[in-house]
C-alpha cells in the first residue's frame, strides 16, 4: 500500500493539473521544481552558519554548520566533520537552493557540516561534467577544508537519485586515483544503472511521481548517447571492482523505479566485501525525504540518515 499521505499528494497534483516533467523542458522543471519546494518543504531549521563559496575552478558550494551543541566528536583540532552533498534532479534539474531545507535538516540533526554543490547540468553540460565537477568539489574541499573548519579525514559523501548516483561515482574514482579514503557514503535512492532494465523500472513505471516517462527524459538530458550508459561512471553498479569503498548507507523506496538497482547496488557493495547498510521506505515514493512537510515518514528518513551519518562521522562502526 503506498503511504496515504503520499497518495493524497499525488492525488492533489492531479488534481491541480501538475504537468509531468517529461511534458517540460528543461528551463520550466527547473522553475517548478524551485517554486514547488515551498509546498512539500518545511521551514528550514536553525544551523550555526550558512556561507556561500566559489572553488578555485569557480563551482558554487554552501556550507551550512551545526550549532556548537550539537556538533558530532570533534579532532584534537577542532576541525569538524562533513557530508558532501550532491542534490537530486536527474542531472537536469535542481540546485542549491532546492535541496537547502534537507542539508540543513541533516546538518542540525547530525550535528556535522553539510556542504552543497551546484554541479553543471544537462543538457547543456552533458555526462560526466556532473562528474567531473563533484569530483572535483571533493577534492577542493579534502585540500582546502582545514581552513574552513573542516575535517578532510572525516568527509562523507552523499546524495539522493541523481546526487546519490554522482556520490557513489565520486566514490569510485577517487578511491581509484588513490586520493584520501573518504569516511562514509549516504545513497538515497541513487540511480546507479543507466540501463533501467531492474523490475521495478516496470513494476513501478507508471502512477508514481517518477515514471519511465520521465527517467527516459532526465537520462536523455544528462547521455545523449546510448553506449555511455554502461559506462561505470554513469552506472556504478556496472563497475568491475566495488571492494575498498567507504561504509554506506542506502536508503530507497518501495514505490519508486529506482528500487531495485539501489537494493542491487547495497548488495554488490556487501558482497564486495564493504560495510553496508540497506533500508527500504516500503510504502514510500522518489523524492519523499525532501517532502517533510507533507510525509511524515520523510522525517522518519531524516532522522535515520543524520542518526547513522552522525555514528560514522564520530567514529562509531557502521
Amino acid at each position: 500500500m503506498l503511504d496515504p499521505q503520499a497518495r493524497a499528494l499525488l492525488d492533489l497534483m492531479a488534481a491541480n493539473g501538475v504537468p509531468p516533467v517529461h511534458t517540460l523542458t528543461p528551463a520550466d522543471a527547473r522553475r517548478f521544481y524551485l517554486e514547488r519546494r515551498f509546498f512539500t518543504q518545511p521551514e528550514p531549521p536553525a544551523v550555526a552558519e550558512v556561507r556561500d563559496l566559489r572553488t578555485d575552478t569557480g563551482l558554487r558550494l554552501r556550507l551550512v554548520r551545526p550549532a556548537a551543541t550539537s556538533t558530532a566528536a570533534a579532532t584534537t583540532a577542532g576541525l569538524q566533520p562533513a557530508l558532501v552533498y550532491f542534490h537530486g534532479g536527474g542531472w537536469t534539474i535542481g540546485d542549491l537552493d532546492t535541496h537547502d531545507v534537507l542539508c540543513r535538516q541533516l546538518c542540525a540533526a547530525a550535528g556535522v557540516a553539510v556542504v552543497s554543490v551546484d554541479y553543471r547540468l544537462g543538457p547543456e553540460h552533458r555526462f560526466p561534467a556532473a562528474v567531473d565537477d563533484c569530483v572535483a568539489a571533493t577534492r577542493w574541499l579534502q585540500r582546502e577544508g582545514a581552513s574552513l573548519g573542516l575535517d578532510p579525514t572525516r568527509l562523507a559523501v552523499g546524495g539522493d537519485s541523481a546526487g546519490g548516483n554522482l556520490a557513489a561515482v565520486v566514490a569510485l574514482v577517487l578511491r581509484d586515483a588513490g586520493d584520501p579514503a573518504l569516511a562514509f557514503q549516504l545513497l538515497i535512492y541513487p540511480a546507479t544503472d543507466m540501463r533501467a532494465v531492474a523490475p521495478s523500472h516496470t513494476v513501478n513505471g507508471q502512477g508514481y511521481l517518477l515514471t519511465a516517462d520521465s527517467v527516459a527524459w532526465y537520462r536523455g538530458h544528462y547521455i545523449a548517447d546510448a553506449a555511455l550508459w554502461s559506462d561505470w561512471r554513469a552506472s556504478p553498479l556496472l563497475a568491475a571492482d566495488l571492494s575498498r569503498l567507504p561504509p554506506a548507507l542506502v536508503l530507497t523506496a518501495g514505490f519508486d523505479p529506482l528500487r531495485d538497482e539501489g537494493r542491487q547496488y547495497a548488495d554488490a557493495l556487501s558482497a564486495a566485501g564493504n560495510r553496508v547498510q540497506y533500508i527500504c521506505f516500503e510504502r514510500q515514493l522518489h523524492g519523499f525525504i525532501t517532502m517533510s512537510k507533507l510525509i511524515a515518514e520523510a522525517r522518519t528518513a531524516v532522522a535515520l540518515c543524520a542518526a547513522v551519518l552522525r555514528e560514522a562521522l564520530s567514529g562509531g562502526a557502521v
